[in-house]
């Protein structure tokens, strides 16, 4: 029977996981990458209008500079990372969609933006970017084995480029991107290969069902 192989970092594989499990999906978590705080400055509050969160992990590896910051209105990608901004003491402004430029379209014009992101993160023209996690690679992932007949999410452009660093022998395995960039990163050779309109966790996951579904039926 197909499954559900889920490849992003913690803790956000063990939500999918869950997320998965409640639906009564088949799945299993195999991390490719672990996420680290990294050494920053937090800038002067006063020389920004407004904050960018494009993803909780900011917030979550962010440390102690994040107190010098949360004066500032923040702009949060999607629910999850809204969630965590609020916990962390951040006052929400607007929340997107799960998709940095959709959600830059919601932020209104000529602020001064200050995006707290990862270092692997997706440059945003007019804003000032601060890198305060970093995200590793874990050599060798555990259990690469579980991805024969399953569906791989792919949460990344990264993740899809590591992944078919990994992997040799595709053709029974499908391919679930969160982008039509992630879905490119992965290369040819794959079983099936299907991308999400709307960046989202839950539409990524329903897209994988949908796959594996799709498979147990052929």
């Amino acid at each position: 029977m197909s499954h559900v192989v889920i490849l992003r970092p913690e803790p956000g594989a063990s939500a999918t996981l869950a997320r998965a499990t409640a639906a009564g999906i088949d799945a299993v978590a195999i991390p490719l990458f672990e996420l680290a705080p990294v050494g920053w400055v937090a800038p002067n509050a006063e020389a920004y209008d407004a904050l960018l969160l494009t993803s909780a992990n900011a917030v979550r590896h962010g440390g102690e500079q994040l107190a010098g910051l949360r004066a500032l209105p923040t702009y949060c990608v999607g629910d999850a990372t809204a969630v965590a901004a609020r916990d962390a003491g951040f006052a929400v402004a607007g929340t997107g969609a799960g998709d940095a430029v959709a959600l830059m379209e919601r932020v209104p014009h000529g602020l001064r933006l200050l995006h707290l992101a990862g270092r692997d993160h997706r440059a945003l023209a007019g804003v000032t970017a601060i890198i305060v996690y970093d995200s590793a690679v874990i050599d060798p992932p555990p259990s690469l084995d579980a991805l024969t007949g399953g569906v791989a999410m792919v949460h990344s452009p990264r993740a899809g480029a590591r992944l078919a660093e990994l992997v040799e022998e595709r053709g029974a395995i499908g391919i679930a991107a969160i982008s039509e960039a992630a879905a490119a990163a992965c290369g040819g050779g794959w079983r099936e290969v299907a991308a999400i309109a709307a960046p989202g966790d839950g539409a990524l996951l329903a897209l994988a069902a949908a796959l594996c579904q799709k498979r147990c039926h052929e």
